[in-house]
């Protein structure tokens, strides 16, 4: 077959092809900030660092340029590197392989599979995506049940919900995943451990996880060790994960420990590029940064997220700033109390200042009703208190502190449980009622 091809025609098929690799070079090192000479990147774009002395190649994102200048931050040590390295561009933003072969699989946070050389044999998927276009998000109408009373029946979580867990260090955060976790109807887990020690992570899968709930779980882990772009790539590439298993049609139950720390490592990265600090020194994009991440779990047009994320609240201020901005663009807030886990009382949940905002609306009449008639009791209780305990109350005086008195009790024990003591939502929902049916 004979091509009619003139020597123009060539010229532009050999215009559109490259023969050639081009490398940039290190010139500086400063902090977490690698410069870089002579390349032509796009921010997000990985690249590579060839450490010669060693044959060892350290995976670097760009983050920013100034002038020529491209700066890289390090997604492994910076250990090796000096002035003259080549850098070479891949093209691309960090993708991971996902398949079904990633559950009961631990995972770093650049999505690498710690636990098993089995090959992964999946599609790649891009770890920024864009969350669900907000008219095919189906509603949310159907009930989540967790197994733990207090949430089920005071706090009901819907399928497709984005809550909050508030706390200080210590007061049982990662012991009420674990219970969420094991009890939540789900057909897949995926937990991103984001900035936690070490040493809690074996803890968190043989204790608070289970063997059981370990089985259909992925568990994304990225340490307080590692370096900031691994800790907020950690959490993209946990809800990455959920976001496949979702729109296979799946119901996924995504849990992140903690978005605080997910907030810090994006504060480092804006410090270290030369952004102003604000509010308690946390930078503009860490604000920019969060609804992204947020925003994309949730009900989509085929399958749902329902996501937990942790929030950890420095010194028990639940009014600091990224609690602040959590608690404004999640579904609701369950918040974890110093003085309720004091009282051996866990889960440690303050009723009173917890909020499941779509509750209502998925839930009977009469379990809404009953829900507000516990918390009401709670308050008027609370209230008394003091003359209570020194003995100025009399009983008889006023009828709403008497019924709270007979009801104090019941709800105590109502709300309190073991770890290994699962609810059904349908046995709490009979719990509630006969809390009530004798004292109405």
């Amino acid at each position: 077959m004979e091509l009619n091809l003139s020597f123009a025609d060539y010229q532009e098929k050999l215009a559109k092809r490259s023969y050639h690799q081009k490398f940039g070079k290190v010139t500086q090192v400063v902090g977490l900030i690698i410069k870089v000479e002579g390349l032509s990147v796009f921010v997000g774009e990985v690249c590579e660092i060839e450490i010669a002395k060693t044959n060892k190649t350290v995976l670097t994102e760009v983050v920013g340029f100034i002038d020529k200048t491209v700066l890289l931050m390090p997604m492994d040590e910076l250990v090796g590197i000096g002035p003259g390295c080549l850098v070479k561009p891949t093209g691309r933003s960090l993708k991971i392989e996902i398949s079904d072969k990633l559950l009961g699989q631990t995972l770093d946070g650049l999505g690498r599979v710690l636990t098993s050389d089995q090959a992964v044999e999946g599609e790649f998927y891009d770890v920024n995506r864009m969350s669900p276009d907000p008219f095919t998000r189906r509603k949310i109408e159907t009930v989540m049940s967790t197994g733990v009373r207090a949430i089920d029946g005071v706090l009901t979580v819907g399928e497709g919900q984005r809550m909050g867990i508030f706390a200080g260090s210590g007061v049982g955060k990662s012991t009420l995943l674990g219970m969420l976790a094991r009890y939540c109807e789900a057909d897949v887990i995926v937990i991103g451990l984001i900035g936690e020690r070490g040493r809690e992570v074996m803890e968190f899968i043989e204790n608070d996880l289970g063997m059981e709930g370990y089985k259909k779980s992925v568990i994304v882990c990225a340490t307080s060790d590692q370096p900031p772009l691994v800790r907020l790539k950690g959490a993209f590439v946990a809800t990455a994960i959920a976001e496949y298993f979702r729109d296979q049609g799946k119901k996924v139950i995504l849990m992140m420990d903690s978005v605080t720390r997910f907030a810090m490592a994006q504060r480092e990265i804006g410090l270290a590029t030369g952004e102003p600090p604000t509010t308690k020194g946390y930078t503009p994009s860490v604000f920019t940064m969060l609804p992204k991440l947020l925003e994309r779990s949730g009900m989509a047009q085929t399958g749902s997220i329902t996501a937990f994320y942790t929030v950890l609240v420095e010194g028990d201020d639940m009014n600091e700033p990224i609690a602040d901005a959590v608690r404004g663009i999640l579904d609701g807030h369950i918040i974890l109390s110093r003085k309720i886990a004091s009282e051996n009382h866990y889960p440690a949940i303050d009723i009173q200042q917890s909020l499941s905002r779509l509750m209502k609306g998925i839930v009977s009449q009469e379990h809404h009703q009953q829900a507000g008639e516990l918390k009401e009791n709670m308050a008027i209780y609370a209230e008394a208190k003091d003359l209570i305990d020194i003995g100025a109350y009399k009983l008889g005086s006023n009828p709403n502190i008497d019924r709270s008195l007979d009801l104090h009790e019941g709800i105590k024990g109502f709300l309190r449980q073991k770890v290994d003591e699962p609810t059904t939502f349908s046995e709490t929902v009979i719990r509630l009622e006969q809390l009530f049916e004798d004292k109405w």
